[in-house]
Order: structure tokens, then C-alpha cells, then sequence
């Protein structure tokens, strides 16, 4: 459901300046320690993509900042909840697609119907193949090839995109650890610095606890 904000919420002022005055994105890329991890994935058999979108996903819905939108009746507000739309590639064709998953807080079930859905669309060459895509999504893709230091996307046309866009880069080997490459695009009417650095704490947290929800 999509909530209509309040007309005297605290980041009204900023958000308006944002949206209208000076619209823009920002993107910022941080290390993420992964060792222990992928370790435990490994000895459960389970595949990594999915466990990222899992992540992901699980932190942009503990935030609102990152859940918000503008209705067809340009009214700004929030989803109560949000769903990843990711990138899966075609090794025969060289291509990829975006498709997406329903978020489910338990990761069991997300992890079953993310792997459902690869495996349905994995060999497609449609850059859309799954339908009815809702509203309430956001992005996230991986670019397993490159482990860079930045990245951005600049997007045309369209201020009124709130949604984050996560990209995930090659792993990095650096001091008997292994870190993973994460950017983050927000728009600033949405999220200042202060919601990324909360988004990257609570992230960290949960990967360094996987045990509390990799059961």
C-alpha cells in the first residue's frame, strides 16, 4: 500500500529542494566485508546472488527513506513494503535481463521463488521477460566482471524516480578478506547522507549476524 506523507514531516523542507529546486542523485561505493559470509552460504548450499537480493532488499525495508515514491496523483509518499527488481544474465547470449521477486522477510521463502524465477527466465534474451512488474520496486544489479572503486548511472528525464539502485562489482581479495564492491544511488530528495550511512550500518549487521536469519 503507498502512504501518503504528512504534510509536517521533518524533511519536508529538504525533500521539495531536492525534487524541485536543485533535483539530483548522488552515488557513493563502500567496501563490504563478506568472508565469513560466503563461507556460510557455502556450507549450506546456498547461491550468493539471491542472498545479496536477499539483503538488500531486507534493509530497504526496514527504511522508509528508501521505500518512497510519487503516486499517479503526484502524491509523494511511502510503500509499506518494496521489492527487488534485479539483472540476470544470459551466458549463451552475452545479454541480460531485469526481472523480479516478491520480498519475503523470512529468507527461506524469498530464496526459493528468487531461485524459481532465475531459473525460469535464465536462458530469455526479452530484457523484461516476467510481467505485471508493480510499482513498489527498486533496483539492483551486478556487474561480476569489474571490481570498481565507483560507479554511477545518470539517469534523463525523469526527477521523479526515488527509488535506490544498488549495483554489486567483483570481489576484492585485501588482507585475508573478501570484500564486495557496493554502490549506492539514491536521490537526495529521498535520502541524505545520514540514511545511506544507517542503510550500510544495518547491512553490515546483518551480514556479520547471518545467523539470525540464514536458517
Amino acid at each position: 500500500m503507498f502512504n501518503k506523507m504528512e504534510n509536517d514531516w521533518p524533511r519536508q523542507e529538504h525533500f521539495w529542494h531536492y525534487f524541485n529546486t536543485v533535483p539530483c542523485t548522488y552515488s557513493l561505493t563502500v567496501k563490504i566485508d563478506i568472508t565469513a559470509l560466503l563461507e556460510a552460504l557455502k556450507e549450506n548450499n546456498i547461491k550468493t546472488y539471491p542472498a545479496q537480493l536477499y539483503l538488500l532488499s531486507a534493509v530497504v525495508n526496514r527504511l522508509k527513506a528508501f521505500r518512497m515514491g510519487v503516486s499517479e496523483n503526484n502524491e509523494v509518499g511511502y510503500w509499506d513494503i518494496s521489492h527487488p527488481s534485479y539483472t540476470i544474465f544470459n551466458n549463451e547470449t552475452k545479454t541480460f535481463s531485469s526481472i523480479w521477486t516478491c520480498f519475503d522477510e523470512d529468507f527461506n521463502k524469498f530464496y526459493q521463488s528468487c531461485l524459481a524465477d532465475i531459473e525460469l527466465y535464465t536462458h530469455t534474451t526479452k530484457f523484461s521477460p516476467k510481467s505485471e512488474e508493480p510499482e513498489n520496486t527498486f533496483n539492483i544489479s551486478s556487474i561480476p566482471w569489474v571490481d570498481f572503486t565507483s560507479f554511477n548511472l545518470n539517469i534523463y528525464g525523469d526527477e521523479r524516480y526515488l527509488a535506490p539502485i544498488f549495483t554489486i562489482g567483483k570481489y576484492i581479495e585485501e588482507n585475508g578478506k573478501t570484500l564486495m564492491p557496493l554502490a549506492i544511488q539514491v536521490h537526495h530528495a529521498a535520502c541524505d547522507g545520514y540514511h545511506v550511512g544507517l542503510f550500510i550500518e544495518i547491512l553490515r549487521d546483518m551480514i556479520e549476524n547471518y545467523h539470525s536469519w540464514l536458517r
